[in-house]
């Protein structure tokens, strides 16, 4: 019999976030470690919304057929909820129905929040979710960088699922062999706030412990940590980065990224020697991705808040005289460029090419309006949450520049998380 705050329930439907949709007494509950077509006993944690509640799958009453032994057994349904490792909200579902779910996810967001009609998904073809060149069988092995947490007792791991609370654990099935067997595992780092585990794809390992932020009054100052230089290659190119910057997780992710921002260009829209942007740039990946599709005549400008990463674009974009990489917050920088841009520079805009990979939050209103009024030739937008781009794409089209292609990719297997590379044309 149920306990106290648990309810059986059936599910329904996907919803984004790695939680499962059902319905308890006509209000929607939102339930992970589960997946449509199964009964679960679930506890109710949180009835602080209105609208929903969230619920923890204590035990699976009927299995969908999709199920499988979840690939990392510290996450697994059989630990109780508050002790499961999270980072792997996926792991309990077979590879190719991760994908058909993370279609319906992207497929929902362009109905509900792009507002696209019948007739605009139709004309967009079918939307599928493709694999990285070289995936595992079941999605393990694949993950290049690893941030643990360390617990007050000194020892490293995941968080739980929407909690503070560190697992240990032994292993990290969803990273590969050299960042596993460099997860100084067991290890005690008393004080420290979190450590990192990088490993390139040039074979080098780097343990990184991260110190807590200090509070002086008011504020929170993140502790700067001193540079530690790393390279990572792509093709035949080589880029410069520090550990702690930001790179593609996947071990595959920077080259599929690379041709897809490649293919979604059109050749007939593009001109070298426009004022091509690269918004967010971090250290240049994309930019030289169109430098080597487009050649050493290209002009293009990349845009990044992080100094270090800017530095490090510059090196990386050097062998383009007409590159450049500019530290600034992106919004401020379009938004100055609508604001102050002369005539001939607002000819070159208008020619242009822009590239957006914004973070998972999204490139937002203001971004978007200051982007389409420069009337670009079109737009290629990188995206690593689907409702995000959806909501941007609702403001890029309220602007003047629908959807026209789409291609998404799982760059996060096990995970609820999908990338997608959308081109906009006015």
């Amino acid at each position: 019999m149920p306990q106290k705050d648990e309810v059986d329930l059936d599910i329904t439907n996907v919803a984004h976030g790695g939680v499962f949709v059902a319905r308890h007494e006509g209000r929607v509950v939102f339930v992970p470690d589960t997946m449509p077509g199964e009964r679960v006993r679930a506890r109710i944690a949180d009835r602080t919304h209105d609208r929903f509640w969230r619920g923890e799958t204590v035990e699976v009453l009927e299995a969908a057929p999709e199920r499988q032994d979840h690939v990392w057994p510290a996450a697994a349904v059989d630990r109780e909820p508050g002790r499961r490792a999270g980072g792997a909200e996926f792991g309990h579902i077979r590879l190719d129905h991760q994908r058909e779910l993370k279609r319906r996810v992207i497929v929902d967001a362009l109905q509900r929040t792009a507002k696209l009609g019948a007739d605009e998904l139709e004309a967009l073809g079918p939307v599928a979710v493709e694999p990285v060149d070289g995936e595992t069988e079941n999605g393990t092995g694949w993950r290049t960088r690893v941030r643990l947490q360390v617990g007050a007792d000194g020892r490293i791991g995941p968080f739980a699922a929407r909690s503070h609370t560190v697992v240990p654990v032994s292993e990290l099935p969803l990273a590969t062999e050299l960042v596993n067997e460099s997860t100084p595992f067991g290890q005690s780092f008393p004080g420290a706030e979190s450590v990192d585990v990088v490993a390139t794809g040039l074979g080098t390992a780097h343990v990184l412990v991260n110190d807590p932020p200090v509070k002086k009054g008011r504020r929170v100052i993140r502790p700067r940590h001193r540079p530690v230089p790393i390279r990572e290659r792509v093709g035949e190119r080589e880029f410069r980065l520090d550990a702690r910057g930001f790179w593609q997780v996947h071990r595959g992710a920077a080259a599929t990224l690379t041709a897809a921002v490649q293919e979604a260009v059109d050749e007939a829209l593009f001109d070298p020697r426009a004022a091509n942007l690269d918004l967010y740039g971090g250290v240049g990946l994309l930019a030289a991705a169109l430098g080597d599709r487009f050649g050493s005549t290209l002009r293009i400008t990349s845009v990044e808040s992080d100094e270090r990463a800017t530095d490090d674009a510059a090196e990386n974009l050097a062998e383009w005289i007409g590159a450049a990489a500019v530290t600034a917050r992106v919004e401020h920088f379009v938004s100055g460029l609508a604001v102050e841009a002369t005539a001939a520079e607002r000819a070159r805009l208008r020619a242009a090419t822009v590239v957006l990979d914004p973070p998972r939050s999204g490139a937002g209103r203001a971004v978007v309006e200051a982007v389409a009024a420069m009337r670009p030739a079109q737009i290629v937008y990188v995206a690593c949450d689907p409702v995000a781009l959806a909501r941007d794409l609702a403001f890029f089209r309220d602007h003047g520049y629908p959807l026209r292609t789409l291609r998404a990719f799982d760059l996060f297997p096990n995970t609820h998380h999908v990338e997608a590379v959308a081109t906009l044309t006015p």
